[in-house]
This record gives structure tokens, C-alpha cells and sequence, in this order.
């Protein structure tokens, strides 16, 4: 007799001789076939349903997620859209907070900001050290954008002797948004430290002279012996009895002309014939002072 599983069912041939051996092994065979059968769909459904009860869950937990605010406590929500991952937006209509519900956003770490602070100082476009960082474009332009805005506007120097003091001070050409919109970068440096000591953003006429003027420190002012080129605005502001218009070829102003050339070199808004350029002047202001702090600290460092 044989004995075989069709897709029918079972099937059996009797033989002319019957081995009771034979049929022992085959019926034990078959059952534990048909045990192994089962026990796999089983597991298979059993897996399932688990699956299925997870989701539901996490689902259970979405949905009560977003029925209350998580900063206030709300319940007075409404939908605002979607991410450009398409995942729901809300909005707490208590406290004006926008959010997403289970959010893939990984918290940017200390070392990866501290890194971006050095990057900011050196020519790379925002672009460039999002992909270096591998940060989003939107988070890092928030990040730079509110460093900037809290980048102070003023020097601070040490306790300086009131003999000896010489200045170097210049205007450099730039622009915000569009060459039509001309802003200057108005520089005064220390020539024996080389420190930037003032600064001043602002147009080419009298007024952001007297500006640049009025970021010295006191004691520079009251002091301090200037060499400019022969714009005139200079000398309607430094006192004529120590203020001296020299052309470049007397190399009375050598420093504060190479320190145009750094600001070209290391920033990027600055470059000539770039991409990189500030569309707002808040930006752009915040930018030039926060490399001129990063300068005269490396130059402290030396």
C-alpha cells in the first residue's frame, strides 16, 4: 500500500504486498507534515494579529496626541497643513504652537552646532555646510539667522594707553539682494594689534562716516591719529589735527587694505562674482560683525 498527500487529499494505492513498517513510517510522515503545517499558519497568524494590535495601538496613541497640545495642555487644535514628508501638521489654538505628531526630526547635537559656528567663519555658503553638517536647510537658516540677531554690535577693548594710538580707516563696496542696493562696510583698525576697533553698515555719504566715528572706543577718539584715503567724508569727522589722507602708494594704509581682501577671501556674502549673498541687510550687518569678532579673537589666541 502507498500512501501520498495530493492536493485533493489523500490518496491511497494498495499493493499487492502490505509492509506494516512501510505504512508505520509514512503515517508518521504524513502527521508531521500536516502538524508542521499548522504550526507555521499558526505562528503566521498569531504574528499578524500582533502587528495588527501594535498599530492600532500606536494609532490609539496618534490620535490622542493630537487631540492635546503638549507645551499648554490644550485640547483646541487644528489641523495646519502637512510637511514636505506629507505627515499632518496641528496647531494649539491656545498658545500658537505647531507640531507633528511622532516627528522623525533628530535634535541637532553640541558638537555639530559648535561646528557650524566655525564653519560660518570661513568661506562656505549656508548651503554648503547644511551638506557638510548634514543638517536641514530650514533649521540651519533659523539657527544662523537668530545667532546673527544676537551678534553684538560693538567692540570691546582692553584698557589702552592714550600715547602712540594709530588707526587705519576704510570703506568697502558691497551689496544686499541686488547690486542696484549698494551698502558700505565702513572699518577701523588698530595698526599696532591689528584689531578691528570699529564699524559702521550703512550708505557712502557723511552720516555713516560719523557713524564708523562714533563705534570707536572713547579712547580712540579722543586720541587716536587716523589715516584714510581722501574720500572726503573723513575729513569732515576726524579732527583735522590728527588725520592724515594718504594714497595707497605710500603704504600708510597697507593693513586696513589687506583686511578688504580677508573679508573677501573668508566671507562668503563678500565674495566677488558668487552665489552667496545676504538678502536681507539685518543678516548681512549680523554677519560682518560676527567675523569681526571671530578675527580679533584669533588674533588674540596669537
Amino acid at each position: 500500500m502507498d500512501i501520498t498527500l495530493t492536493p485533493s487529499g489523500l490518496r491511497i494505492i494498495l499493493s499487492n504486498t502490505i509492509n506494516p513498517q512501510i505504512i508505520t513510517k509514512k503515517l508518521v510522515f504524513l502527521m508531521t507534515t500536516i502538524l508542521a503545517f499548522l504550526l507555521s499558519s499558526c505562528v503566521l497568524l498569531l504574528s499578524k494579529l500582533a502587528r495588527e494590535s501594535v498599530e492600532l495601538s500606536q494609532r490609539k496613541c496618534e490620535e490622542l496626541l493630537e487631540r492635546v497640545c503638549s507645551t499648554c495642555g490644550s485640547e483646541h487644535l487644528i489641523k495646519n497643513g502637512s510637511t514636505h514628508h506629507s505627515k499632518q501638521k496641528h496647531q494649539c489654538k491656545s498658545c500658537g504652537r505647531q507640531f507633528v505628531v511622532n516627528p522623525t526630526k533628530t535634535t541637532v547635537s553640541k558638537e555639530i552646532k559648535q561646528l557650524i559656528d566655525r564653519l560660518l567663519l570661513e568661506r562656505i555658503s549656508l548651503r554648503g555646510i547644511a551638506r557638510v553638517t548634514q543638517v536641514s536647510w530650514s533649521w540651519l537658516q533659523e539657527y544662523v539667522n537668530q545667532k546673527l540677531a544676537h551678534t553684538p554690535r560693538q567692540i570691546k577693548v582692553s584698557e589702552k594707553s592714550p600715547g602712540g594710538l594709530t588707526i587705519e580707516c576704510d570703506e568697502m563696496w558691497s551689496f544686499v539682494d541686488s547690486k542696484k542696493n549698494e551698502v558700505y562696510i565702513w572699518l577701523a583698525i588698530d595698526r599696532d594689534s591689528r584689531k578691528i576697533i570699529g564699524c559702521f553698515v550703512g550708505d557712502r555719504t557723511r552720516k555713516s562716516a560719523r557713524k564708523l566715528w562714533a563705534s570707536l572706543p572713547e579712547i580712540y577718539q579722543r586720541c587716536a591719529f587716523a589715516y584714510t584715503d581722501f574720500w572726503q567724508a573723513y575729513k569732515t569727522v576726524i579732527p583735522h589735527e590728527r588725520h592724515r589722507a594718504v594714497g595707497k602708494e605710500t603704504g600708510l594704509t597697507n593693513h586696513i587694505e589687506r583686511l578688504n581682501n580677508t573679508f573677501r577671501q573668508r566671507v562668503s556674502r563678500l565674495v566677488r562674482a558668487s552665489l552667496s549673498f545676504s538678502k536681507k541687510l539685518n543678516n548681512h550687518i549680523g554677519a560682518i560683525w560676527y567675523f569681526i569678532h571671530g578675527y580679533n579673537a584669533e588674533l588674540a589666541k596669537t
